[in-house]
């Protein structure tokens, strides 16, 4: 057994143990795959956990449901990263769909999740509706013009290469592909331990969108178990009751989302509020006198 662990926040650890199945470096990160005994196989990309497929539709099911929900028909969407295939599943549970391009910048990361993970993307690199592309998202977004109903961005957190994916200027050229009625959504990380790149997420954003929400949804690998996300465009349909109508006339069978996670997960604790407008989530506590 191998002893990894990630470092979210000063002074805490978050530690597992598991079976070291695959180990390479690519042209872009430290790729590692892990058998875990609570978790299953796990995704490691230099040393944080992506995902694994023991709760990998937590994550998922929130990124891609909450945003093609609000679409009143979405067929054609970009995906921004999800090189393990687990957004590009979701995205095509939707019948609707026509056309799901995905852009992976690191080719290796897709095969190896092929290799060790495939019941993570399931069919939905063999579906016929799909184009895998391996090439730079921020890239494809800038110089391409052919429009789309949504756009999902599944990225890394914003270090190096990464920090275009949360700039204003991204977000901009993400709402000049978006047909009307289109939508935006992406992980926007973990609101207890990074709460300047949920600020910097949701305020550049709204520098683009006319409607930016931010939501909540539950992830128990990641930091703080609660993750956070934002969905954008310019009037969202977010009520229970269309989700549930749409969701039926869709046929989805998920395994996290529901039409009342759907509504619920913008009833967010006032703290995120606070985040989102770039005020501390522990402020300093005066201590008592002597």
């Amino acid at each position: 057994m191998t002893r990894f662990h990630e470092t979210p926040a000063p002074g805490l650890e978050q530690a597992y143990e598991g079976s070291l199945l695959h180990a390479e470096e690519s042209a872009y990160q430290k790729i590692d795959v892990y058998e875990h005994p609570t978790f299953g196989r796990m995704l490691v990309l230099d040393g944080l956990v992506q995902t694994t497929t023991r709760d990998e539709f937590c994550y998922h099911e929130m990124l891609v449901h909450v945003p093609m929900i609000a679409c009143a028909e979405p067929r054609r969407v970009l995906i921004i990263g999800g090189g393990d295939g687990g957004t590009l599943r979701r995205v095509l549970e939707h019948p609707t769909v026509t056309d799901a391009v995905m852009v992976e910048i690191d080719e290796r990361v897709t095969a190896v999740s092929r290799r060790h993970l495939p019941s993570i993307a399931g069919d939905a690199f063999d579906d016929p509706r799909a184009t895998v592309l391996f090439d730079d998202g921020a890239a494809y977004v800038r110089n391409g013009t052919e429009p789309f109903d949504a756009i999902v961005v599944d990225s890394s957190d914003p270090v190096g290469p990464g920090v275009v994916l949360f700039s204003e200027e991204f977000y901009a050229q993400c709402r000049a592909r978006l047909n009307p009625g289109g939508t935006l959504s992406a992980q926007i990380g973990s609101p207890l331990y990074f709460p300047d790149e949920i600020a910097m997420a949701l305020g550049n954003a709204a520098k683009a969108f006319p409607q930016v929400e931010p939501y909540l949804g539950a992830v128990p690998t990641y930091p703080g178990t609660l993750w956070g996300y934002m969905v954008a465009g310019e009037r969202l349909d977010l009520d229970a009751d269309t989700a549930a109508k749409r969701a039926a006339e869709r046929g989805l069978q998920p395994r996290y989302w529901t039409p009342e996670i759907q509504a619920g997960a913008f009833a967010v604790p006032a703290f995120l509020g606070a985040v989102a407008a770039g005020s501390p989530v522990f402020p300093p506590v005066p201590l008592p006198e002597a």
